[in-house]
């Protein structure tokens, strides 16, 4: 039991490094030490992608549902794809993801849909409903509870979403658990992956950044618009920095609008006084 357990917290310790590569783009030294059940595993960004909407899975209360239902509504799609049984990072996450919106201003339904996808197909719609439950009561928003959405689906739409979406995942049959990266998938209201956020806990203020850059201007307010002008997403840092680039350039367009404000009717002003100079006093 006790090996059993080393081996999985090795194999949580590789996926730090597995799902900041991209499947077969690991470093040399890295791939030489990465364990076996671990290569191939991590998340490839398929950025500006439209998902296939008409995949069919099966919600937490049991009806089956097209994923295209919670798009289209005016608003951002977080989504992520975990299993409910997980022992170690998927139940981490699912924790993390409340405790971002517990934080963040913007409440669901408004400013965003929230969609988890079991990537194992043995799980049913009952266990989905236990894990809901638990969720729901660590984020403390009984009004979030119909725009968070835990979905259960077959192996042919599961495998489909996970290629659409990048992630890449395997069985170990020795430990009976999936290996597998952690990643939040942000989506336009359209569909399109817009964002993508690594790990289990970052600022709130990401989330929100993140929702506003892929409501393409339908969800956040005028402050909003003006702080993801001044500031660009690094993936190093997983979060958004200032871009001294872009502050510059509202600066300049801030200084000629001033500028502009003031020197045109001095020279609107001037222009006048030459034109009346031109033509000479009146002739009575």
């Amino acid at each position: 039991m006790t090996k059993a357990i080393l081996k999985s917290s090795i194999l949580i310790l590789f996926s730090a490094l597995a799902f900041a590569y991209e499947p077969g783009e690991l470093p040399q030294q890295a791939a030489s030490v990465i364990p076996r059940e671990l290569q191939g595993v991590g998340v490839t960004e398929h950025r500006g992608k439209k998902l296939n909407l008409n995949l069919q899975f099966q919600s937490s209360t049991g009806q089956t549902v097209k994923l295209g239902q919670y798009f289209n509504q005016g608003r951002p799609v977080v989504m992520a794809m975990v299993y409910y049984n997980c022992p170690n990072l998927c139940g981490m996450q699912m924790e993390g993801l409340a405790h971002i919106f517990k934080k963040m201003k913007g409440e669901a339904g408004k400013f965003y849909e929230l969609v988890l996808v079991s990537m194992d197909p043995r799980e049913t719609p009952k266990i989905a409903a236990e894990h809901k439950a638990r969720v729901m009561k660590m984020l403390g928003k009984p009004s979030a509870e119909k725009h968070w959405h835990f979905l259960v689906g077959d192996q042919k739409n599961v495998t489909e979403l996970a290629s659409e979406i990048g992630f890449h995942y395997k069985w170990n049959e020795q430990l009976k658990q999936f290996a597998h990266a952690t990643a939040t998938y942000i989506l336009t209201p359209e569909g399109v992956l817009s964002r993508y956020l690594y790990g289990i806990d970052y600022a709130p203020k990401t989330m929100r950044l993140s929702l506003v850059e892929a409501g393409e201007g339908k969800v956040g307010t005028i402050v909003d618009q003006i702080t993801l002008c001044c500031f660009q997403f690094s993936p190093n840092g997983n979060k958004y920095v200032l871009w001294s680039f872009n502050l510059m350039r509202i600066a300049c367009v801030f200084t000629v609008g001033v500028l502009s404000i003031i020197l045109i009717p001095m020279w609107l002003n001037e222009r006048k006084k030459k034109r009346a100079g031109n033509n000479g006093p009146e002739i009575t």
